[in-house]
């Protein structure tokens, strides 16, 4: 969840230690800190409660010299956001310096043994027990930091991300990982360390990923040396970057968020392109292709995400079991992991996540590969853990998403899913050849529908403004729409903190009808379908009770229009594919109330983009 970044080499570190956490704030940002060594071999620490631009004008005073340093932004899991349990944490004789994302499960029985040893801690925090760990071990065995950062991390139970830094050797920074992203960035003549690439592109765009329990040395005028914790020697495996620097800045719009919204367009396009061809009947997607066989076989297909990708492994099984006529199970990664599934090894498990980094899907995943199953992944991030962890999969090619509400990456996992139905649907021989093709044109017309929708944005900010005050709102859909119901109540809560819940249509009756009054805005999926009729009837209950009724329709609806309060016409989608484009009002919605209330739209309270621990 937390954000590290690291530099060595012959520039000043500060100022790129600053620009990559503001890059990476939105991991967390309880609070942040930099550590850095000047000419005179001073370690000079400064650490914030709250935002970057806090611990800038912290620091602004001070000495932040030196061309060696780490820093660190911050999301909360042991002890409460302040200046103390801010990273960096020092160790007992504050001669090295640690930043740290993950979580320490066995810090207190370490603290213990510490304490005992005459260690005194200063925070509430597992890493600082851990920094205090690696120095015990460096001063008992005497050895140099790579090897007590080795010898430590094989007592750890738990998932990490740390840099350590080292003021009696001030060329050197060692990192390591296990269940936390770290990226390490190779210049002419220098090191880039952080949590995703987005604060080394400036740089450079040679990167390695490292992976689970390896211990990287950085030293200057040096080659990048890997270990694992068997202390065995790792060719380091060099890759090269294709995200571009323009892709994380705002673009000239307000928030990363709106942006994010503006981009499905190109983002949805992006994600089918080269994988479809609707006027030659081609549909080619690597996850299905390479494993064919096993899809031909399979009696059962299980999802397994966390928040919008859960949601929008819901649409999938729509599809799938519509388009493959195969059964399908969605599960939260969360509660997957901890129970005893029942899995077979003709069982087929698609794993979804954003940044390719949560770590409860990580943890199905495994889980599911010991069970003997095909595992692919469907992310959204080249090299990311959930890439490599998996046998197979698809990548959603959206660009990186900055704004901590997803909204273009879950449709771009909609239309990889669409592609993968699609194409299941071809192997298995369960869609006619006229369905077949009609899909496939309807999901080449997607983006320019998406385009039509955003240009109601005016709108919809009008319909924002009266409903910005709201304490609680509904959302309803049915079918394939009841998913985008619960994904339009989740980023209305999630940014703008207004409680919502969403519901299949014709579950209001069974309790939340009982919340319905004048005050209660109803949001609801009313497009033309199977369930239009059944949907127009929900409609009129919920006006029976003077709700408001705010509804995404067809454009040219005559039936709801007459009822709601509000109408937003969408261009007319086959209904396996509204939620593409019925999603994107309520993602407007959601945007325009939150600035209206002053929310921070893109960092919105206690809540953190990348989901790296339990």
């Amino acid at each position: 969840m937390c954000g590290i970044v690291g530099y060595i080499g012959n520039r000043e570190a500060y100022p790129i230690l600053i620009k990559g956490l503001q890059r990476l704030e939105y991991r967390g940002y309880d609070s942040a800190g930099v550590a850095m060594i000047d000419k005179n071999g001073s370690l000079n620490v400064f650490k914030k409660k709250g935002k970057v631009a806090e611990l800038v004008a912290f620091a602004k005073e001070n000495n932040t010299s030196g061309n060696i340093g780490v820093g660190h932004t911050r999301w909360a899991t042991h002890g409460e956001p302040n200046d103390v349990n801010s990273h960096p944490h020092y160790s007992q004789s504050k001669n090295l310096v640690m930043i740290h994302n993950g979580i320490i499960e066995n810090y207190a029985a370490i603290k213990e043994n510490l304490i005992k040893r005459g260690h005194n801690f200063l925070s509430q925090t597992d890493t600082e027990v851990l920094v205090h760990l690696i120095e015990e071990i460096q001063l008992h065995e005497k050895c140099k930091l790579s090897v007590a950062v080795q010898t430590a991390l094989n007592q750890i139970i738990g998932a990490y991300a740390i840099v350590v830094l080292d003021k009696n050797d001030p060329n050197v920074l060692v990192a390591a990982k296990k269940g936390s992203p770290m990226v390490i960035g190779i210049g002419e003549d220098d090191f880039f360390i952080a949590s995703d690439a987005s604060p080394i592109i400036e740089y450079t765009k040679n990167v390695v990923y490292l992976e689970d329990e390896q211990v990287a040395s950085l030293r200057r005028g040096e080659q990048l040396k890997i270990r694992n914790l068997k202390d065995k020697e790792i060719t380091p495996f060099i890759q090269e970057l294709t995200l571009e620097l323009e892709s994380i800045e705002k673009g000239g719009y307000d928030h990363f968020m709106l942006k994010e919204i503006y981009e499905q367009p190109r983002s949805v396009l992006d994600s089918m392109r080269g994988r479809l061809n609707a006027s030659t009947g081609e549909i080619k997607l690597g996850g299905v292709e390479d494993h064919r066989k096993k899809f031909e076989k399979a009696k059962r297909i299980i999802f397994v995400a966390c928040g919008t990708s859960w949601h929008a492994c819901l649409v999938g099984e729509y599809l799938f079991e519509e388009m493959g006529r195969i059964p399908v199970e969605v599960e939260y990664a969360s509660e997957f992991r901890y129970r005893n599934p029942v899995i077979y090894e003709d069982d087929i498990v698609i794993a979804i996540s954003q940044s390719g980094e949560t770590a409860d899907t990580l943890a199905a995943i495994e889980l599911a590969k010991s069970k003997g199953a095909l595992v692919l992944g469907i992310c959204n991030v080249v090299g990311s853990t959930i890439a490599r962890a998996t046998h197979g999969g698809s990548y959603t090619h959206a660009g990186p998403e900055i704004g901590v509400a997803s909204t273009k990456a879950f449709t771009a996992q909609i239309t990889v899913l669409t592609l993968m139905a699609l194409e299941l649907a071809k192997v298995r021989g369960t869609l006619a050849e006229s369905r077949f093709r009609q899909l496939l044109y309807e999901v080449e017309a997607i983006p320019t529908k998406i385009e039509e929708v955003l240009k109601l944005n005016d709108k919809i900010k009008e319909i924002a403004y009266q409903y910005k005050d709201s304490t609680n709102a509904l959302y309803l859909g049915r079918g394939v729409s009841f998913p985008v119901a619960l994904e339009g109540a989740l980023k209305l809560k999630e940014i703008s903190y207004i409680h919502a819940e969403g519901y299949p249509a014709a579950e209001m009756k069974h309790g939340p009808i009982a919340l319905i009054d004048d005050e209660m805005p109803v949001f609801v999926i009313a497009t033309k379908g199977a369930n239009y009729e059944k949907v127009v009837s929900n409609i009129q209950e919920v006006k029976a009770r003077k709700g408001k009724i705010i509804a995404v329709v067809t454009a040219g609806d005559k039936d709801v229009k007459k009822v709601a309060d509000y109408a937003i016409e969408i261009p007319e989608t086959d209904e396996l594919l509204v939620p593409l484009v019925a999603v994107v009002p309520w993602q407007l919605l959601s945007y325009h109330i939150a600035v209206m209330r002053g929310c921070n739209v893109d960092q919105p309270r206690n809540l953190a983009k990348s989901v790296t621990v339990e």
